[in-house]
């Protein structure tokens, strides 16, 4: 069965999209409506702060190892039918996590949650390629997807305050089943079945060196034992090594050959670390620190969350108009200052001016999803589309797990100040990867794949 879906009507293209991006919203709330929840969560089931960790990060590591095969299978079995797996398992992830009698259960439920949730966005992200077959119109879905991510991530935390304060934290999970049901019934009603034309073999020693340096990363950043940072660091060697010798690797590496691909990777990392290192840091310290109810405190994210659903839009309009620089070096600068400020919170800071914080971080942050997923997949051929922007999306989850983590090892102003590095990386690649050359090298990256036979740009 060929990649590209056979024409469907401009409806069902729609209803295609919408089902889609549901799984993107359950899948990407997920991960922030959580961190509402962690200070009852720790109360009720006795969790430690290293606990607490685990319970965004074994979400956030999972999807990031799980992603690129996930994507693979999808291409090679069919994307519907991975889907439908996908949300299955998700569902019933979520289940178990709202029945966890202990810390230890919860963690676990979680795990397989993810397991779920990595069969989701890349498996839609190439229903979406191939069913939006004309540049324009593939632009827009692209566009409309980014703006997904940004609302997903920011509504998580006042929908969480609303439900922890009138049905406690397990309903932080109960929420995705009937979101899922939907979901569902739009596979089984719009989404047709497809595959790659020329699906990826699997690669396991690739997967399994990948899953190896990720794993030791965060758990000698969150259980503070420095000698696995070694074991991580050989591990990280050895999957380079591999992968170049592999006749069909699990993450093609001529992508970052191409400087705006490679700077939408890093840039995501940067910008989900310090995304993820201010949920985790301000939800404890606002329902702890300053004695906030989960309500009020998904309140005091509202201005971040305003900023990210307005600025999410309208960066995808700004890149289709200006490119990708503006976004990029606008949202970098204003994460910049934002963290510069969090370096000055105290116990009695006033709460207006955190709002005022909280809405220059959302401006900045909101600003920088479109151009991800657009410098991830422009240029790239149809069958690489969704391997590039499982890239991205990957990228994403592991820039969130090295924040949460590094939440254990910084506190205070030193937490900060390297987010505020982070965020100056961002504004250094604004404009490293906006130029000729970098034009030049993604041009000479879509050449390598003779087999393309139309450029998914966006």
């Amino acid at each position: 069965m060929a990649t590209i879906i056979s024409e469907l009507s401009s409806r069902r293209k729609t209803l295609v999209l919408v089902t889609c991006s549901l799984s993107l919203l359950i899948s990407s709330m997920d991960i922030t409506i959580v961190n509402v929840a962690l200070p009852d969560i720790r109360v009720d089931l006795g969790a430690s702060v290293s606990s607490l960790q685990w319970v965004v990060d074994v979400y956030t590591l999972t999807l990031a190892t799980l992603l690129m095969v996930s994507g693979a299978a999808a291409d090679r079995f069919g994307r519907r039918r991975v889907f439908r797996i996908g949300l299955i398992t998700f569902a019933v992830g979520s289940l178990m996590c709202s029945l966890a009698p202990t810390i230890g259960v919860l963690i676990a439920a979680r795990f397989l949650q993810a397991v779920g949730g990595s069969m989701l966005n890349p498996v839609a992200m190439s229903i979406i390629t191939a069913t939006f077959t004309d540049r324009v119109e593939r632009a827009r879905a692209i566009g409309v997807w980014g703006a997904v991510v940004g609302v997903s991530t920011a509504i998580g935390p006042m929908i969480g305050g609303l439900l922890i304060h009138s049905l406690g934290w397990q309903s932080v999970f109960w929420i995705n089943l009937p979101i899922i049901a939907v979901a569902l019934l739009g596979t089984v009603l719009v989404v047709p079945e497809s595959k790659a034309s020329k699906a990826r073999r699997f690669d396991p020693l690739g997967q399994l060196l990948a899953a190896i340096a990720l794993f030791t990363l965060v758990f000698a950043l969150i259980e503070k034992m420095p000698l696995l940072l070694i074991v991580s660091g050989v591990a990280g060697v050895a999957f380079v090594v591999h992968e170049r010798r592999h006749a069909s690797p699990f993450l093609n590496l001529r992508f970052f050959r191409s400087v705006p691909f490679s700077a939408a990777t890093i840039t995501a990392v940067c910008a989900f670390a310090g995304f993820g290192a201010f949920l985790f840091t301000m939800s404890i310290y606002l329902q702890d620190t300053r004695a906030l109810s989960p309500v009020q405190t998904g309140a005091m994210f509202l201005p971040m969350a305003l900023a990210v659903l307005v600025c999410s839009p309208l960066s995808g309009r700004l890149v289709g108009n200006f490119g990708a620089r503006p976004s990029l070096a606008g949202g970098g600068a204003l994460m910049t200052i934002a963290a510069v400020l969090l370096t000055t919170v105290t116990p009695t800071t006033s709460l207006t001016a955190l709002a005022g914080i909280f809405a220059v971080f959302g401006v900045g942050f909101g600003l920088l999803n479109a151009p991800i997923t657009n410098s991830a997949v422009s240029g790239m051929p149809v069958d690489q589309a969704g391997a590039a922007a499982a890239v991205a999306t990957t990228s994403r989850q592991v820039g969130i797990t090295i924040g949460v983590a590094l939440c254990g090892q910084l506190a205070g102003a030193g937490l900060w100040w390297t987010v505020t590095a982070l965020a100056a990386i961002i504004v250094v690649l604004g404009f490293a990867a906006t130029g000729a050359v970098a034009e030049r090298t993604r041009r000479q990256v879509a050449e390598l794949f003779d087999d393309a036979k139309e450029p998914a740009d966006a």
